[in-house]
């Protein structure tokens, strides 16, 4: 197996919380508390869960947007959490990041043109106008966009033509990974459809890796090949997307594909509703034990007073659960398969799975 372009481990972000007049420290919330991943070359790993569950915090914590707590983040085989000035700098070179809203990631007062080509100044990898302008143009060809939208400002673009703006930049200096932080949830549908499948087609041409994170489980399961879900700043399971869709192991799975929209009215009518109790608990005081029992119909003793391991069931699947074997859970539409069935894009295969942190 070659190595992996992006390897997290034991990765932890922690916010002291302070209070009063003298900010005295009340607490400490733990965004991300302990989460291992691994993303090969041609792979798209999807981070799904709940608002406020880490998954952003994880994004910004790998690009150190925001600064990690411990842990190791390693980009290429190079461990970046211990770089620092120019070095630091050639390494982001390999990870770009697209942003979830199109048009506050871009400044209004830049045209298209030198909003692509800033990364390329700041690296100097062109210098020449002329250069310049011959590149971007070509990088907006990749992402569907004509060279008359060079001298267009954001506000003279829609939401899909910003969102391919932005993914036009993170192109720019040929990365090998892009994080792509709720890319679609801005779009309209039907916008979604075009981005969702140019995402598709830059991975096939250029064997690039996705971090995608996303609330849409229709979009992970058309795109990823492997999922990892988060709760409360763990991951519960990590698993191919195809096995996951189709035999979930983790009660909170079970309920996250539960909710999925599913375009069968056959299969809409009879599938097994697991509706959640509550509210997630809050990352300042979580609960002993495993932090999902209070919601979670299984919990028996152990899952009050001890916090479950991620444990092997096979195939690659990953769960953290007291329960040996998995709660009965009918998956109906996973009988049709995807529509690009996950591990079956280029760079996937036996040999191109992602590993597990």
């Amino acid at each position: 197996m070659t190595e992996p372009v992006l390897r997290v481990s034991d990765l932890r972000v922690h916010f002291p919380v302070r209070r009063g007049l003298l900010a005295r420290r009340a607490g400490t919330v733990k965004a991300v508390d302990g989460l291992s991943l691994c993303l090969n070359a041609g792979r798209t790993l999807a981070l799904v869960g709940e608002s406020g569950c880490g998954k952003s915090t994880t994004a910004r914590a790998i690009l150190r947007l925001v600064p990690a707590t411990a842990g190791r983040i390693e980009l290429g085989g190079t461990d970046i959490g211990t770089l620092g000035g120019r070095r630091l700098r050639q390494a982001r070179r390999d990870a770009q990041m697209v942003f979830q809203d199109p048009h506050a990631s871009l400044d209004p007062r830049m045209t298209v043109l030198d909003i692509i080509a800033e990364p390329l100044r700041a690296h100097g990898i062109v210098r020449a106008r002329g250069a310049m302008v011959r590149e971007v143009a070509e990088i907006m060809e990749q992402v569907g966009l004509c060279a008359a939208f060079l001298r267009r400002y954001p506000h003279e673009l829609s939401g899909g033509q910003c969102q391919r703006v932005g993914i036009a930049r993170a192109l720019a200096l040929r990365p090998k990974v892009i994080i792509a932080d709720e890319p679609l949830s801005a779009l309209d549908l039907s916008i979604r459809a075009q981005i969702i499948n140019l995402l598709v087609d830059l991975q096939r041409k250029t064997d690039i890796a996705y971090l995608l994170i996303a609330h849409d489980l229709a979009v992970v399961r058309h795109i990823a090949h492997d999922v990892a879900v988060m709760y409360l700043g763990r991951v519960v399971e990590q698993a191919p997307a195809e096995r996951l869709f189709a035999r979930p192991g983790h009660p909170y799975s079970q309920a996250l594909l539960s909710a999925m929209a599913v375009p069968d009215p056959v299969c809409e009518r009879g599938r097994q509703r697991l509706p959640l109790a509550g509210e997630p608990p809050s990352p300042l005081d979580p609960p002993a034990g495993c932090a999902f029992h209070p919601r979670c119909r299984h919990a028996f003793a152990p899952c009050r007073g001890e916090e479950p391991a991620l444990r092997d069931r096979g195939d690659g699947q990953l769960v953290r659960c007291h329960l040996d074997e998995p709660p009965a859970f009918a998956a109906p539409w996973h009988r049709a398969g995807p529509g690009a069935a996950p591990g079956t894009a280029a760079g996937a295969g036996e040999e191109g799975q992602a590993c597990s942190g």
